[in-house]
């Protein structure tokens, strides 16, 4: 999809985190306080990003997974050096269409270590059947 598409298919504020790496005020977040069983998606192309298995509470005001889905051995997320607001941080994006998700840390818990520190706007939720 190109950014017309986008903004057709998203909020306005969606589509600034989503298209333009901005960033939700914390504790505002739909997800951040959601503890149903299922799989979180991208918003922008439904690719299955997260598993509630994997959600915590950080603290932080953001959604937060110790780990991101690997489907057919392919990792959902990508991982690129961000070195805006004078802080080396790695931002993650949706693999699939590149849409900004937020930033992995790590501060996590064990096994992994990491906290994936997600915007809700940038998620959708699929509620498990079982």
């Amino acid at each position: 999809m190109d950014d017309q598409q986008f903004k057709e298919k998203l909020s306005e504020e969606a589509f600034r985190v989503c298209r333009l790496a901005a960033t939700e005020r914390p504790f505002t977040g739909i997800y951040n306080d959601h503890w149903q069983q299922g799989v979180y998606q991208c918003a922008c192309c439904d690719q299955p990003l997260f598993c509630s298995k994997d959600k915590f509470n950080a603290g932080c005001g953001w959604p937060s997974f110790s780990d991101a889905l690997t489907v057919d051995d392919k990792e959902q997320v990508k991982y690129l050096v961000d070195n805006t607001l004078n802080m080396c941080r790695t931002e993650i994006q949706c693999n699939s269409c590149q849409s900004h998700l937020g930033h992995v840390f790590d501060d996590g818990p064990q096994p992994t270590g990491k906290r994936y520190c997600v915007n809700s706007l940038s998620l959708s939720f699929v509620l498990s059947e079982t």
